[in-house]
């Protein structure tokens, strides 16, 4: 029998309350449940649980694959309609979902090792563009999956926070101005909206085989092709030398590889960064000089 966590058994009341708590007194009979349906033989979670419950296993063939259980219904739902469309280009696979459930049995990667092994950060963004360049797709029609207004709608949330009230703001004014004449200005200037992974970082870029390079935990979004580069350029910012001049670099990289436009990337990581500093004052943090940061460096990029 699978034990959980006890660090996710807290995690899932810190987010979801007593709700959270039956969700997941429920899990090792949902597992059992999935195991006997989707031939699936659980083996151990993953050591780095946070909103969903993750577990390894293996298929009655001996093939390695994951059990993916999550509170958050919808959002897994999304996951696993965008990994579908993502499944020739490089996605790893679907075996089996319930949606009802909130359950998703995947095609496990093996051996599973993410781009963050690849040290050499020319290496590792070369491989980036690769993946990349496979994975763009025009966005459905009719699709429910969220706007690039709505993915930013943090700042919105912000500025109706502090309109009108005593509180002083606690974002720089000059930089919270300059990301919304960023994120205006790109949003109505996207020429082709495409289904976009929404969280393309190393982490969730991992080896499939001997040279092979796969995808896992597409948030799906719909939006400008340059806005995906970003979740990338945010991490192990200072691979290979000084954060700044290894944003540029890569910047280089991707706008040569990908034709992408290199002034397009800056200003969406100007607003990206206003965004986290939005989202850490809404998650009750004092660190939003991190987000600030982040909007600075790209904006740095733009002179």
């Amino acid at each position: 029998m699978i034990v959980i966590p006890e660090a996710f058994l807290n995690r899932m009341h810190e987010l979801h309350g007593e709700q959270g708590d039956a969700w997941s007194s429920e899990l090792p009979g949902l597992i059992a449940e999935c195991a006997s349906r989707f031939d699936f033989r659980p083996e151990s979670p993953f050591s780095n649980l946070s909103y969903n419950f993750v577990l390894r296993g293996k298929r009655g063939d001996g093939k390695p694959a994951v059990l993916k259980c999550s509170y958050l219904k919808d959002e897994l739902a999304r996951e696993v309609n965008v990994l579908r469309a993502y499944e020739s280009r490089g996605a790893v696979g679907v075996l089996e979902a319930d949606e009802e459930l909130g359950v998703a049995l995947l095609e496990g990667a093996d051996p599973g090792t993410p781009l963050s092994s690849i040290e050499d950060d020319l290496q590792a963004t070369n491989i980036f563009c690769e993946v990349f360049h496979r994975l763009q797709l025009p966005a459905p029609s009719g699709s429910q999956y969220p706007t690039m207004k709505q993915h930013f709608a943090a700042m919105e949330r912000y500025r109706e926070r502090y309109e009108g009230v005593s509180l002083d703001a606690p974002l720089p004014e000059s930089w919270v101005e300059n990301a919304e004449e960023c994120l205006a200005y790109l949003i109505s200037t996207t020429e082709e909206n495409l289904l976009l992974h929404g969280d393309l970082h190393h982490q969730n870029i991992l080896r499939q085989g001997e040279e092979q390079w796969s995808v896992i935990d597409p948030k799906g979004v719909i939006g400008d092709i340059h806005f995906d580069t970003i979740q990338y350029l945010l991490n192990y910012e200072d691979r290979g030398g000084d954060c700044e001049v290894v944003l540029r670099r890569r910047i280089a990289i991707m706008a040569g590889r990908l034709g992408l436009d290199p002034r397009r990337i800056a200003m969406w990581g100007v607003a990206r960064g206003v965004l986290e500093a939005c989202w850490t004052l809404e998650d009750g943090g004092t660190d939003w000089q991190a987000g600030i940061a982040i909007t600075e460096r790209f904006a740095n990029c733009l002179n």
